[in-house]
């Protein structure tokens, strides 16, 4: 009886909670930054856009672009993520996205696909950060990894 109870209670504290990522919601981010690749130094810029098509659900729409040098670099990013509301402030997210790098000639295009794993943190009334981990595959012969993880960390706002 005191699981039930203790269950009930749960479930109506999220159904009644604040939720950080409602459906309509909107994120949007920017970055900028350095990077290097092909023997050269390049400076990064990207913008990106996520919606909320149900609660706790996003489907975006991302853009980095390396410019400075040659051979000229950019990528096309799609993310899906949920996340999942634990609590009013914990929100663990799962997501898969594929990545499409436009690169310029002797280079030859290619594709990325990958998973997100991590965890959002309410910081304010529609604000949060997160951390996690990636892990993709990158669809290119020449290269004899095609796998690679890295951390990510991220502050959004939701709108």
């Amino acid at each position: 009886m005191k699981r039930l109870l203790l269950a009930i209670f749960f479930v109506t504290t999220l159904a009644n909670a604040n939720m950080l990522f409602t459906a309509g919601q909107k994120n949007f981010g920017f970055s900028l930054g350095s990077s290097s690749g092909f023997g050269n130094d390049y400076t990064v810029a990207g913008a990106h856009l996520n919606y909320f098509v149900q609660d706790n659900f996003s489907v975006g729409i991302g853009y980095l672009g390396y410019f400075g040098d040659d051979p000229k670099i950019h990528q096309i990013t799609v993310p899906l993520t949920y996340y999942y509301p634990v609590s009013v402030v914990h929100y663990p997210y799962a997501g898969v996205f594929y990545e499409h790098t436009f690169i310029s000639d002797p280079y030859e295009d290619y594709d990325v696909y990958g998973v997100r794993l991590g965890l959002a943190m309410r910081i304010g009334p529609s604000s949060y950060i997160s951390g996690g981990w990636v892990q993709e595959y990158t669809d290119i012969d020449t290269r004899d990894d095609k796998w690679d993880g890295h951390a990510e960390v991220s502050v959004g706002f939701t709108f």
